[in-house]
């Protein structure tokens, strides 16, 4: 420790420390977006929060209601972040909603909603934290996408095109951005237990856990502890990358 009793520059607990970073959790009410929101609050950031409702962040965020999938709303909202707190260092965009069917009866209202609030809020946001990152001498961007945007799924066109963009988004941009030290990362979850996925059937998950190669199904706080590596100076030379957190169920 050093004589402030702050972590050692360079020792593991450095790398892992948050202290003075402060991050944007888009869709932190979220299952997964709320326990990542408690990872990095634990880890010592500052943390807000953007939802289309506040009433279920995360203590101790500074929670903002935003619709995502309005340019100008999520604008505001980073413009919000930076003037309470100064700077923005780290982004976890953790936004995903599904509208199932097969591909030639899906409705263009169901199509139109998941790309819009899956895919094209995570361009705004994108497009609105850049310019903040910059100032602040670079960050990291954490995507939250899924294994079906890689593999497809029957019944989950949108959401998969959706996810599968967001794959593309976060490649094109760790190559326009890493000149700046922002790092564009994308964190693929499998079937994770989360309010999302507690409708679907006990067939459903029996056949998600019957694919994984561990034996189980993944919790909210998995996902969260591979975002919070990614944001950490544990992982400063990882930019541009796609991690799978689903117990092997990508490749069962």
């Amino acid at each position: 420790m050093s004589a402030a009793g702050a972590p050692a520059p360079g020792s593991l607990a450095a790398l892992c420390s948050l202290e003075g970073r402060v991050a944007l959790v888009a869709g932190g009410s979220g299952g997964i977006g709320r326990t990542v929101c408690q990872a990095l609050l634990a880890a010592g950031a500052r943390v807000a929060s953007l939802d289309r409702s506040v009433e279920r962040a995360e203590p101790g965020t500074h929670a903002l209601a935003c619709d995502l999938t309005d340019p100008d709303a999520v604008a505001a909202a980073v413009a919000d972040v930076l003037a309470s707190h100064g700077r923005l260092d780290l982004v976890v965009y953790c936004v995903g909603v599904s509208r199932d069917g097969l591909s030639w009866k899906l409705s263009v209202d169901d199509w139109r909603t998941v790309i819009a609030t899956n895919l094209d809020s995570a361009f705004f946001l994108l497009r609105s934290v850049v310019p903040a990152l910059r100032t602040a001498g670079g960050g990291s961007l954490v995507f939250v996408s899924s294994i079906n945007g890689e593999r497809g799924k029957v019944g989950q066109s949108n959401y998969a095109a959706s996810k599968s963009g967001l794959n593309g988004l976060a490649r094109t941009a760790a190559r326009e951005v890493g000149r700046f030290g922002i790092r564009v990362n994308v964190v693929a979850p499998g079937w994770i237990d989360t309010p999302m996925t507690a409708p679907l059937s006990d067939e459903l998950r029996q056949r998600a856990l019957a694919e994984t190669a561990l034996g189980r199904v993944g919790q909210p706080e998995d996902v969260a502890h591979a975002i919070l590596f990614l944001c950490s100076g544990l992982s400063r030379h990882v930019t541009g990358q796609v991690l799978r957190v689903d117990g092997g169920q990508w490749i069962g």
